[in-house]
Parts: structure tokens; sequence; C-alpha cells
């Protein structure tokens, strides 16, 4: 098969995909749709949905009133695999103003909103500064404000980044720092100016914390009444009343303050904190320390 002949088949599947992502989320669609995203011929559209026909006939019917093609009540995804996390960060990302309603799929857009948080400010150069300095294995000096009282002013460290983390608020840099020889998280927000690319530190490789993964079983926390612990397990989606979640241990420290699974018991309403750490002594043991 030529290049042609496979972007013409890749394109044939995702029309197919989007008639089903279209009738299974918004339960119809017409000819337009498929000819306004994808901006095909009628006859086009017509054969997308003849192809669309003979491998699921019964997940749609045509309304004549409606003049468009509507979802079967049997109706059963066939190609596209929904996925509702996807569906909702798109209606975030769409909320947030970071992506425009042409990068998805979703016509018919349902109310919706986030919290609004304040923004952090990330330079675009900045990243790419970043990006290009991992794909080389390159190091980099970085203008950076750490907020320690150990460097109450800005100053200029070298760092050899190797990867990006975010920790549910903001984006870090993972990188080796050549002041101490240490792996550390440095928040994006706060890389003011990048200059004088230079040689690596070591290898990502030695990075111990961001490659090993604790396993973190949650449970419900014991202080719910019996029926909120059934509603937690269900909520967190828990087998046997619990669930696992793999982090990488470099991101532990994040996780138990997201979580608040820092509280000290009794601080809190028992439904402020739905979940608590089974495996704590060894969570504990994990939470990377301190430098």
């Amino acid at each position: 098969m030529t290049q042609v002949e496979q972007a013409r088949r890749w394109g044939a599947d995702q029309r197919i995909e989007f008639i089903e992502f279209k009738l299974f989320w918004e339960g119809s669609l017409n000819r337009a749709d498929l000819i306004d995203f994808f901006g095909i011929s009628v006859p086009q559209a017509s054969n997308d949905l003849s192809a669309y026909r003979e491998i699921a006939g019964d997940n749609l019917l045509y309304n004549a009133s409606l003049k468009r093609y509507v979802a079967t009540e049997s109706f059963a995804p066939k190609i596209y695999r929904p996925n509702a996390d996807r569906y909702l960060a798109q209606l975030k990302g769409l909320s947030d103003g970071i992506i425009d309603l042409s990068d998805t799929w979703i016509r018919t857009v349902p109310q919706a909103t986030a919290l609004p948080l304040p923004h952090r400010r990330i330079d675009p150069f900045a990243v790419r500064c970043l990006l290009a300095a991992m794909r080389s294995g390159k190091s980099i000096e970085i203008f950076y404000h750490s907020m320690s009282p150990s460097h109450p002013e800005p100053v200029w460290r070298r760092i050899t980044p190797h990867a990006f983390g975010h920790d549910g608020l903001r984006w870090h840099v993972r990188a080796r720092c050549h002041l101490d020889g240490q792996f550390k998280d440095f928040i994006l927000s706060r890389c003011h100016d990048l200059r004088d690319e230079g040689d690596g530190l070591g290898s990502p490789q030695e990075d111990a914390m961001w490659h090993e993964v604790f396993e973190v079983e949650l449970i419900p926390n014991p202080d719910l009444t019996p029926s909120q612990q059934k509603t937690i397990a269900l909520d967190y989606g828990m087998v046997n009343g619990k669930v696992s979640v793999p982090v990488r241990r470099a991101l532990l420290y994040y996780f138990e303050k997201r979580l608040r699974l820092d509280v000290t018991p009794g601080q809190d309403l028992p439904r402020q904190r739905p979940v608590v750490v089974a495996n704590w002594a060894d969570f504990h043991n994990a939470l990377p320390k301190a430098w």
C-alpha cells in the first residue's frame, strides 16, 4: 500500500470513528457534520455513512423529521472506545480556553465550567529550551526563584533536565541540580530565564526517585459510616474495599498533599478525608526526604 493510500485509509477510519463518537456522546449526526469537520464532499460523506452502516447497522436509524441519523436504543460501540476522562478533560480544556472547539470532535457543547485557579505564567520558549536540553542530554542555566530561605533572591542555577511532572496544580521540570548534585523539581513558572547550554551531569537513569514506583493502597476512611465507605469505594473503583494507585516516588509528596493524607487524624471531618493509606508505614518510608 502506498503512502497516499495509507493516508486515505487513515482518513476514512477517522471519519468512521467520528460517526460513532457523535452517536455515542451526542446521539445523532448527519452528513453536514462530516462535511464541515473533515472538509469532504457530499458523496464522500454519504459513502462514509454507508460504510458505517455495513459495520454497525443496528446502531443508527435515519429520522426523517430531524433529517439526522440517531443512535438506536440498542447502540453499542464497535469502533470508538468511549473514555469519560478524555471527554471531560476536553470540556475542561474548552472551559479553560486552552483548546479550541475545532481541536475536538465535540460539536454540541454542554454547559460546563471548571474551578478557576490563578494562572501560572509559563514561558513557551523556556519549555522549548528545556525540551532541547532533554533531547541532547545537555545542561542549561535557569534564573530561578526557589522561595527557599537559603536563596531569598533568584539565582542562576545549572541543571540537567530529563522530565516534566505535574503535581495536580503546577508543572515542574525534573532535573539534576549542579549546585548540590541532587535530583529536584523546579517549578516551570519560576524559571524566569534560560541561557548557556553546557555538558550534562550524569544520566537520567540515576534518578531513582523518578524511576521507582510505589503502589499506594487506598481504603475508605474507617471513621466514615459503613454506607459512606461503600460510596467512597464506588467513587474510587475499589475492589474488595481498596484500590492500588501506582505513583512515582518523586511525586509521592504531592500525592500526599493533594489527597490530604498528611492531615493529622481528627483535624478534618471524615468526609473531608474520604480515603486513607492502608500501607502507611511503607508509604511513609517511600516519601522523598527533604534536601
